[in-house]
Formats: structure tokens, sequence, C-alpha cells
């Protein structure tokens, strides 16, 4: 979601400094752009919170059964 809000601000400020070369079509694309590059960031560039090895539904390495 906050990648999403990056995005339209991205466009917001894009379309107040009213660049000339920035025509409807470019800005759309633009648009299209923001989002899918924020969508990419959000779901590969950012990881989890913990580290790669440790995990909650990880198995122990040694599990014994009683007979």
């Amino acid at each position: 979601m906050a990648a999403a809000s990056a995005a339209t601000g991205f466009r917001t400020w894009l379309q107040s400094h009213r660049f000339g070369w920035l025509t409807p079509k470019r800005m759309r694309r633009m648009t299209i752009a923001a989002m899918c590059a924020a969508g990419l960031v959000s779901t590969v560039g950012v990881s989890g919170s913990g580290t790669a090895g440790a995990s909650a539904t990880s198995t122990p390495a040694h599990h014994s059964s009683a007979p």
C-alpha cells in the first residue's frame, strides 16, 4: 500500500511541475511505469523481518520418536 502511495505521489509531483514534454499519453505511461516499479520493489526488493535460515515452520534437525 505504501508503494502505491509513493507512485501516486510521484505522479502528482510530475503533474504539478507542468513539464512541457509531459503529454497526457506520456503521463499515462509514466503512471503505469511507476505503479509497476512500485509493485516490483514492494514484492521483490523488500524482504521479511526474519533471517533466511530461521522459519516458524521449520522442523528440528533430529526428531526422536517414542517406541
